[in-house]
């Protein structure tokens, strides 16, 4: 019987080395291990990483890259300095290459899901404490009502940790506010919010029907911290505006806010998602949306992200149909 490496033929006028013959052979096999390192290196940006993602040595994940390459007739990858980067014929590649390898990654899970009725499984959702605390409740509760076996985790992270999370699949989708939408993410908003100025009952402020930006000027704010998009927000409006503002207190927590405005501490200025009924008997509020705008939450997802039966199930009691938006199956780039 003929080995592998012998089977192998050479192009006519062409000396092939028997190693590079048996690589050939061994490689040729194995488009899904290919088409998993070359996803991987373009996800993390570099050979050693997806080597480490992968189990694997280095120079076994340059052989599948390469001979990817030699079957495809293309260069994918281009090296830059330390950075790697897509080639035209890579963005293609990638573009059709990701949801089958993380299709396959995710199929013994999404098998057993639809045969049990999602009766197991894991779904990781990635929100702020506002959303936790306010926005998904209700959700969960009906969520876990439907499908008590799924294991669900609610990653409580920021902005930016919840898009890192997005990027390294360590999150199925976020729940959220976004001021920028970068690149390579799909946001769909669903449910709208006005500002609110908060005061307690007795502030000067309280009992007019109307609140300007500048009437807030001589009192101090009591607001998140700045690395948060509520300040930032905030600081911007006042900066459009040209209106001098001071602020008393930084500290996190819609709860806290509320709590040190009810003491008579400051005043602040929340989104409408946090304001209760029971606010409403011990704070005056006035509705803000003349200066500042909307925020908006939705859901928050990686283009081209393969979503398993648990993570559709949770989008469809947000907003049935919300995953026919034509972004959840375009790709972009990530921002590196």
């Amino acid at each position: 019987m003929r080995t592998p490496a012998k089977s192998a033929r050479a192009a006519p006028g062409k000396h092939v080395r028997k190693d590079d013959e048996a690589a050939r052979y061994y490689y040729k096999g194995n488009r899904h291990k290919q088409l998993r390192a070359f996803v991987a290196i373009v996800k993390l940006g570099t050979l050693s990483r997806a080597a480490e993602a992968l189990y694997l040595s280095q120079p076994t994940v340059s052989l599948q890259l390469q001979a990817l390459e030699r079957e495809l007739g293309a260069t994918l990858l281009e090296r830059r300095r330390r950075r790697i980067n897509l080639t035209d014929a890579g963005e293609a590649l990638y573009e059709l290459a990701r949801p089958l390898v993380e299709g396959w990654d995710t199929l013994d899970r999404d098998f057993h899901s639809k045969v049990q009725g999602l009766q197991a499984g894991k779904l990781v959702i990635a929100a702020g404490t506002s959303t936790i605390q306010y926005l998904l409740p209700d959700l969960v509760r009906r969520y876990r009502e439907r499908f008590p076996a799924v294991q669900l985790q609610l990653a409580n992270v920021t902005g930016r940790d919840g898009l890192a999370m997005l990027r390294e699949d360590k999150a199925d989708f976020a729940v959220g506010s976004m001021l920028d939408v970068p690149n390579d993410i799909a946001w769909a908003p669903v449910r709208h919010y006005d500002p609110m100025l908060i005061t307690p009952p007795d502030h000067p402020l309280a009992s007019k029907d109307a609140v300007s930006l500048r009437d807030l000027s001589p009192y101090g704010l009591i607001l998140p911290p700045q690395r948060l998009s509520t300040y930032r927000l905030v600081d911007l409006v006042f900066q459009q505006n040209q209106v001098p503002y001071q602020v008393a207190i930084e500290v996190g927590g819609w709860d806290v806010i509320k709590e040190y405005v009810a003491m008579g501490l400051g005043i602040s200025i929340v989104t409408g998602i946090c304001i209760t009924e029971a606010d409403r008997t011990r704070l005056a509020v006035h509705n803000m949306k003349r200066y500042f705008p909307q925020r908006s939450y939705g859901v928050v997802m990686r283009k081209g992200k393969f979503l398993g039966a648990e993570a559709r199930a949770f989008i469809d009691l947000i907003r049935p149909g919300l995953l026919t938006h034509r972004d959840y199956d375009e790709s972009g780039h990530s921002e590196r």
